[in-house]
């Protein structure tokens, strides 16, 4: 038992155990809480995000030697959602990534992130850049601002040499 002398009350040292206790159990609560506040957020951005980089972005990375390179290479572990879109129509919002200088271009990466940020300047995961391939070869000017394009999306797990995620027949949309 602890007793304060200056305020006059006893407090027994089981009292202090629960107390711990309940604020242990309201800490694993708020965490609780917070986590389906947070999958809550989550979906509605998955819901607003015309585009697909959320789901994209559901893959991990598994270092596997690689017998033609001898070295040990990134194999990239996607999930189911990724697969079901994989051949389907999609939508991107990101940015352009010119390949052959800030011109007119039918191939060119587009990148979640601009491009002081983006997957080739090592600041993002190669699960946040697409190359596009126009539909009809039909040359895209270059912007520095956000563009939205919509293509089929193939998704590469097997070719280390080559992106993640291609998108075949893009077009821009507005």
């Amino acid at each position: 038992m602890i007793r304060n002398k200056s305020v006059g009350f006893r407090v027994s040292l089981s009292d202090i155990s629960i107390k711990k206790e309940v604020n242990r159990y309201l800490l694993v609560l708020m965490v609780v809480l917070g986590f389906g506040l947070q999958s809550e957020g989550q979906a509605d951005v998955m819901k607003k995000d015309e585009g697909s980089w959320n789901i994209l972005s559901m893959v991990t990375f598994q270092r596997t030697f690689d017998e033609e390179f001898g070295i040990d290479v990134e194999k990239p572990m996607i999930s189911p959602l990724i697969q079901a879109m994989n051949g389907k129509e999609i939508v991107l919002e990101g940015y352009i990534i010119p390949l052959t200088g800030k011109i007119k271009q039918s191939h060119f990466m587009l990148s979640k992130f601009t491009q002081n940020m983006c997957f080739f300047c090592g600041k993002a995961g190669p699960e946040t850049a697409a190359q596009v391939f126009t539909k009809d070869g039909k040359k895209i000017p270059f912007t520095d601002k956000k563009v939205r394009v919509k293509g089929i999306l193939r998704v590469n797990i097997t070719d280390v040499t080559s992106l993640l995620y291609t998108i075949e027949d893009g077009v821009m949309i507005d």
